[in-house]
């Protein structure tokens, strides 16, 4: 079976809801990563035979087939370039890179750009669906789902907190994990790591024009008697908004290639793709999905946690990421090791090309051979990418050549 490579993985900084990225129409904020990878690999514009662009609020600004829109507001894309938009909730553009893997490793198409955008200050989170309900055009649940889940409310939120509860964690836990999340992103800021992932976008400020390349969500100042005062999301639970993920503006883009396009266009890959998965368990609990997604993939590869070098696990809360950890018995030294969401923004649809833009760069800064991302999902569905190093010694590395 034909093989899929990782050739360019880039990403927007994060913006805070109404900060640097909220005067940035979406569709041209997910044209300029479209244009990043293009630029970055050097391949023609118009050997791009698709993008596949992850977005969960389809509504306003992002409705009308944003994907489509991106590559027509592209300065480097041809106008005859294909897209779709596609929603899997948290995971979209994790799922975009699954499907354009699949269709290359398929041999129907050799170059696809995987992708994800998602304006949350524009357009906010539930409101494609809440006008509708608050005049009365419809409900959330059907009949049908109704009589098989009845007065079920599905919440992402609850389902946090169950983990939370069936784990045994207590507050105190989830914001020691919280601060931690923080303090790495400070440090791979200082250090300069994310430098390499992130594509400058040019806004205005009161000050006037300047380039956003710093995540605007990252607490400088956290603390644990700062992380303690923040109120509980709900009376008799455990998270609060310092143990979740932050509403963000962002777009991020992976281009994805065959073996026969390393060749044709001279490419130098980063990572090849070595399984892709997704599952789906228990709609009510939700998000914890990855614990057992992740056991499924690592079976399918023939892997142990332990042959993995640097994991990325969505911190869409803090209760998911830890569960993850004590279920598959993982190196937390190993997660998420230049912070996640809760420090660094969930720009939803964006976020699965995102985590694999910090992978693939980290995995390769670091020398290590393989990497793991994961990503809860609404409906209780998980999607699981394992990728390898190209830089890693062995026949990966000949795969250009």
């Amino acid at each position: 079976m034909p093989e899929a490579y990782i050739v360019e993985a880039v990403r927007t900084a994060g913006g805070r809801r109404g900060g640097k990225l909220a005067g940035v129409h979406p569709v041209d904020l997910a044209a300029q990563v479209l244009d990043a990878v293009i630029e970055r690999s050097g391949i023609p514009g118009d050997a791009v035979e698709d993008v596949i662009m992850g977005c969960v609020s389809q509504g306003g600004e992002q409705a009308g087939q944003v994907g489509r829109n991106a590559v027509l507001a592209s300065k480097k894309l041809a106008q005859s370039t294909p897209a779709v938009t596609i929603d899997r909730q948290c995971g979209s553009s994790q799922q975009s890179i699954q499907f354009a893997a699949q269709a290359v490793m398929s041999g129907t198409q050799d170059v696809v750009i995987a992708a994800g955008i998602e304006s949350m200050s524009r357009v906010p989170m539930g409101s494609t669906y809440k006008l509708f309900y608050d005049a009365g055009l419809g409900k959330n649940k059907s009949p049908g789902l109704e009589e098989k889940f009845p007065g079920i409310n599905f919440n992402q939120f609850a389902g946090a907190e169950m983990i939370a509860k069936k784990y045994g964690y207590t507050r105190e836990k989830l914001d020691d994990y919280s601060l931690n999340s923080h303090r790495k992103a400070v440090a791979a800021t200082q250090g300069g790591k994310f430098k390499d992932e992130i594509v400058p976008i040019e806004v205005e400020t009161a000050e006037g024009k300047e380039l956003h390349t710093s995540d605007e969500g990252i607490r400088y100042d956290a603390s644990a008697e700062g992380m303690a005062g923040v109120k509980k999301l709900s009376e008799d639970g455990v998270l609060t908004a310092a143990s979740s993920s932050q509403i963000c503006d962002g777009a991020s883009a992976v281009l994805i290639v065959s073996e026969e396009a390393l060749k044709k266009y001279n490419l130098k890959p980063l990572a090849k793709i070595v399984n892709l998965t997704v599952t789906a368990g228990d709609p009510v609990v939700m998000l914890e999905e990855p614990l057992f997604a992740t056991d499924k993939a690592l079976k399918k590869a023939g892997l142990s946690i332990d042959d993995i070098d640097l994991y990325e696990v969505n911190e869409a809360f803090a209760s998911v990421p830890v569960a993850w950890l004590e279920h598959v018995k993982a190196d937390p030294n190993k997660l998420n090791v230049n912070g996640g969401a809760i420090a660094l923004g969930h720009p939803l649809g964006a976020s699965g090309t995102k985590l694999m833009a910090t992978l693939v760069h980290e995995l390769k800064r670091r020398g290590g051979r393989y990497g793991l991302q994961t990503m809860c999902e609404g409906g209780g569905v998980a999607n699981v990418t394992i990728i390898e190093n190209c830089d890693w010694q062995g026949d990966v590395a000949q795969a250009a050549e």
